[in-house]
């Protein structure tokens, strides 16, 4: 692992990249490095003042390429802590190009997947937290998830690691102060131990508990629709999306096939799957695939929707055998067309209740709509995130802040100042690789490889 002060690494290359989709009104150029400056003098016939968009002609040898307005940012008051430039284009392919085609004539060389973010990180300008954040803001696909990136991105999460950072260091002080006066010191200074790091691990478990729950709004949740034929299943994907998406008949083993769309849960990102009606006397072999697909696909799902005809008293023995082979813990019992038999619909929940007692149980009408909502909220808590106010969702940050509770915990029960010493140090590790004041060349490879070119 490597240790990184802040501006510790300088980078001596200037880079640039499109930062936008080309085809669009406005195309940006940026770029970061110690060219910026006179290169942007050379081309461009505005003011080139800190901080100022200027408006001007963009040339190449005395050819005019487009007229555009261009801002220049004086390191280490900068995204990446360097001199940069961004210049704003009309978005054509054809003046994109020769842009392009012509800064690396000046010196200027296209820019890495995430490379002006890694700047930013190796200049000290973010740390790996919110270098995450960053990628994670850009792909959010709910008003909740990039609400939570941008928390991340503005030192929520940094800030708690921080203030648990300082306990650790302070009480490692204490432990070799300890070891110098032996006699002294070190019965006192050991006793202290489980008291002052149970406030740390209280946090930690708070951490990681919130953070299994709210992983899934960054990375997304799969909801699978199961049950019988003619049971809803299809019209419960059509009323949660809002839109006619899945075909609906009153035969039997319409859906042969699973049917995917994506939904916003409450501010969670859910893949939602329909699937195929499942009986045991399919005979068609086009529907047993597509029923085997169904239980598959509920292998691999977060949460199953399994929905059930309401008009009946009860499960049949058909519907129960079903319902055996999914997890009860992770399942919402959806009992549908309350619109036709509202009174039969609650016994049937009743019935259902009793039998599957930690089972979620919503009554609906896919038809009408009554109960979705409640439906919505359902699903939200059975996914862990109905209720969340998410520090932490990224899986590499968990597993690193587990690894420090673990630590700590064990120091806990240390009878010698040097072992919990040495202990406490291995947690504190831990937490620098989640910030990245301990990092490898490999770990900034995997983070910034999954960002685009300009980002």
């Amino acid at each position: 692992m490597t240790h990184r002060p802040a501006n510790e690494y300088p980078v001596n290359d200037t880079v640039f990249a499109l930062s936008t989709p080309v085809g669009g009104a406005i195309a940006v150029i940026r770029a970061s490095g110690a060219l910026c400056l006179p290169v942007l003098k050379r081309i461009f016939t505005g003011g080139v003042e800190e901080r100022k968009l200027s408006s001007g002609s963009l040339c190449f040898d005395g050819d005019t390429v487009d007229e555009c307005m261009a801002v220049f940012f004086k390191g280490p008051r900068s995204y990446t802590g360097e001199d940069m430039f961004e210049i704003d284009l009309h978005g054509s392919y054809a003046v994109v190009k020769r842009v392009i085609d012509n800064l690396p004539r000046l010196g200027l060389r296209p820019a890495e997947p995430g490379e002006f973010t890694r700047r930013a990180f190796l200049n000290g300008k973010l740390d790996l937290v919110q270098a995450d954040a960053v990628m994670d803001l850009i792909n959010a696909e709910t008003d909740r998830s990039a609400s939570t990136a941008l928390d991340q991105l503005q030192g929520g999460l940094s800030r708690r690691i921080a203030d648990a950072e300082r306990v650790l260091i302070d009480l490692l002080s204490e432990l070799s102060a300890a070891m110098d006066y032996p006699d002294e010191m070190e019965d006192e200074t050991l006793s202290s131990v489980p008291e002052t790091l149970s406030g740390v691990i209280a946090q930690f478990d708070e951490l990681i508990k919130n953070g299994r729950a709210s992983h899934l709004l960054r990375d997304g949740a799969k909801a699978v629709i199961l049950g019988l034929p003619n049971a809803g299943k299809s019209s419960l994907m059509n009323a949660l999306l809002g839109a006619d998406r899945a075909i609906v008949t009153d035969i039997a083993g319409t859906t042969r096939d699973t049917l995917e769309e994506k939904l916003n849960i409450l501010g969670l990102s859910v893949r939602l799957v329909d699937t195929a009606g499942i009986r045991q006397s399919a005979e068609s072999p086009v529907e047993r695939i597509g029923i085997a697909r169904a239980l598959d696909q509920a292998g691999s799902a977060q949460t199953v929707l399994f929905v059930l005809d309401g008009t009946k008293p009860e499960p049949s023995d058909e519907e129960l055998a079903l319902i055996g082979d999914v997890r009860e813990e992770s399942t919402v019992f959806v009992i549908n067309k309350c619109d036709l038999a509202p009174e039969t619909c609650l016994e049937y929940k009743h019935a259902l209740k009793a039998r599957f007692p930690n089972g979620e149980c919503v009554v609906i009408s896919a038809k009408t709509g009554a109960g979705l909502e409640v439906l919505k909220q359902a699903v939200a808590k059975r996914l862990g995130a109905s209720d969340v106010n998410p520090l932490i969702t990224n899986t590499r940050h968990i597993a690193l802040i587990e690894r420090a509770r673990d630590e700590l915990a064990a120091a806990t029960l240390e009878t010698d100042c040097s072992l919990a010493s040495t202990v406490i140090a291995s947690a504190l590790s831990a937490l620098s690789e989640i910030t990245g004041r301990e990092f490898s060349e490999e770990l900034l490879d995997n983070i910034f490889s999954r960002f685009c070119v300009g980002k």
